[in-house]
């Protein structure tokens, strides 16, 4: 598809309840008010395009920037690429897709590289990034992300994220719940962090339907406790 092709897709599928919500404050991106699911099914039937991603990227619609963020080639993207999209998600308005959602960046070889930097990253939106993609690495097997890493990384979530700022602090959550879920001896050592930092509370907005994440709640359901049980 070309550039023109997306956006007019984009428009089709627009939502003027979104619209209005979106422009309530100013975020210096236009939007169709698209909401995230409905984008990324809409990504999937784009396909990969590495050429349209950059042009997407390049517009200052924020569901076109989506897009681009999802159809990216991960053989073809660079750290240098990375580190200058980081630079530009208008605040971290973008990093939750750019980080998570199975976006690109999770897929390229140096993922988990660029997330151990960022953790340690003097700029929060890089912090929060960085963490978001631990998240979505926990899903994998990376090399270099083993357990020891990991439990170094969860004591170190435990002593840092109440001087945090918020967004950072969710990105540490999600990260806990996803390290959380990988096996046994990770579980018990995020549960452990999880009730020594206690309630973590994201202001989502007034109008916002997300609510703040129970990890404990999470790292207890039954489907863990039955994943992880000790054999009989």
């Amino acid at each position: 598809m070309k550039k023109t092709e997306v956006l007019a897709l984009l428009k089709k599928n627009s939502d003027q309840r979104g619209i209005d919500h979106w422009n309530k404050k100013p975020r210096g991106l236009t939007s169709f008010g698209i909401g995230l699911t409905k984008v990324r099914k809409l990504a999937k039937e784009i396909g990969r395009d590495r050429k349209l991603a950059g042009q997407l990227w390049a517009t200052d619609n924020y569901e076109a920037r989506i897009i681009g963020l999802l159809i990216d080639d991960p053989k073809e993207m660079t750290a240098e690429q990375a580190e200058q999209q980081v630079d530009e998600l208008h605040h971290g308005m973008l990093s939750h897709v750019f980080s998570s959602c199975d976006a690109t960046l999770s897929k390229t070889k140096f993922a988990f590289e660029l997330a151990d930097q960022w953790t340690h990253s003097s700029d929060p939106v890089r912090r929060r990034c960085g963490y978001g993609l631990i998240y979505e690495l926990s899903k994998k097997n990376p090399k270099g992300m083993d357990d020891a890493y990991l439990i170094a990384l969860v004591n170190r979530i435990r002593k840092t994220i109440a001087g945090e700022e918020m967004w950072v602090q969710e990105a540490m959550t999600t990260a806990l719940l996803g390290i959380g879920k990988r096996n046994q001896k990770l579980n018990k050592a995020a549960i452990a962090a999880a009730k020594a930092i206690g309630h973590i509370e994201i202001d989502y907005g007034d109008d916002n339907q997300c609510e703040s994440m129970d990890l404990m709640k999470h790292l207890t359901s039954d489907h863990l406790k039955k994943k992880f049980a000790d054999p009989k």
